[in-house]
């Protein structure tokens, strides 16, 4: 019989089809036949030599051998840097302007490297050049949430292929980002305890949907996750807001991230994802109820009719066995 889950994070109820569930390696993609990708591209922006083809640059990272990691604005900006935030309210007709951030993080030189292929020392030089801006961005009295993410691959929204991920910041608390707070709060007032320690214990506790833990950080796949292989990333530590990472805990997740981008490369052959970092809003600090958290969502099913119609998922992959299917592939 189907089974109703509920996460308790986000309150979110989710239909675990167990009647019609496949098997963890039915979701793995099939091989595409194209010819590989370059090293170097010339028309790329991205593309070491071809610097002058991308927007101003917010931050750098070099050795010897030049830069590691760049940080640019987006060519294209979803949001501008320049003017003041002024919010209007017509009656039901309700707008602000649209001042904010948006910039790209260039993560690595090579033009064909996919993230999952990354040492951890890759990893934590990118984690640093995350930190590094948000704590910059963060300092702007006009932002109020703070997003990073990344699209990988075409379904996932990538629009170039070159490694890199985003960065963008928000004059406004988007609802998702409140609701969650709302809900956080909730339970602490209920029980004075944080709802992501509490789910986190639980989790280590029963052990069945945990993919791989480091004294820092761990990665498992939620009771009631929406789609198949959708996992997060908790922090041991609580912690509020993501610019309070530690340099121990950067390389811990550096590592924690390379296993679990190496486990759905190896064993779902390199599916399209999205990836986000949740993070308290900008002007608020530390708080006894909110926990960051990373987020990993592969692009391997489409949201149909009934998602958009009742907001409530059908997950086609039992988390139990997907968990177990990723903690059994090697990515060394």
């Amino acid at each position: 019989m189907p089974e109703l889950r509920q996460n308790i994070i986000t309150r979110e109820w989710v239909i675990i089809a167990k009647e019609r569930a496949r098997r963890p390696d039915q979701f793995i993609r099939p091989k595409k036949e194209s010819d590989p990708l370059p090293q170097f591209d010339p028309g790329c922006p991205f593309c070491p030599g071809n610097e002058a083809m991308s927007a101003a640059e917010t931050y750098r990272v070099a050795d010897r051998d030049g830069w590691k990691v760049r940080v640019v604005e987006n060519k294209f900006p979803a949001l501008s840097q320049e003017g003041d935030r002024v919010r209007r309210v017509d009656g039901v007709f309700r707008s602000m302007s649209g001042v904010g951030f948006h910039e790209v993080v260039v993560e690595n030189r090579r033009h064909d490297l996919s993230p999952a292929l990354y040492s951890v020392e890759e990893f934590r030089t990118i984690l640093g050049a995350y930190r590094a801006r948000y704590m910059k961005i963060r300092k702007d009295p006009r932002v109020e949430a703070i997003i990073i993410f990344k699209n990988h691959g075409e379904s996932a929204g990538t629009s170039l292929v070159h490694p890199h991920s985003q960065i963008t910041a928000t004059p406004i608390v988007p609802t998702q980002i409140r609701h969650r707070m709302d809900e956080a709060i909730r339970f602490f007032d209920e029980t004075g305890d944080c709802v992501f320690c509490t789910t986190l214990r639980r989790e280590l506790a029963d052990r069945h949907r945990i993919i791989a833990s480091t004294d820092s950080f761990v990665a498992f796949i939620p009771y009631a996750a929406l789609s198949p292989f959708h996992l997060w990333i908790f922090p041991v530590r609580h912690c509020s807001s993501f610019d309070e990472i530690e340099e121990y805990e950067i390389t811990d997740l550096a590592a924690t991230l390379r296993t679990v981008l190496g486990k759905l490369y190896h064993g779902l052959n390199d599916p399209d994802y999205n990836f986000s970092i949740r993070s308290i809003p900008a002007r608020e600090g530390q708080r006894e109820y909110f926990h960051w958290y990373l987020t990993v969502i592969p692009r391997i099913v489409r949201t149909a009719g009934f998602e958009i119609g009742s907001g409530m998922y059908i997950n086609t992959a039992i988390p139990e066995e997907s968990a177990k299917f990723l903690r059994d592939v090697s990515v060394d």
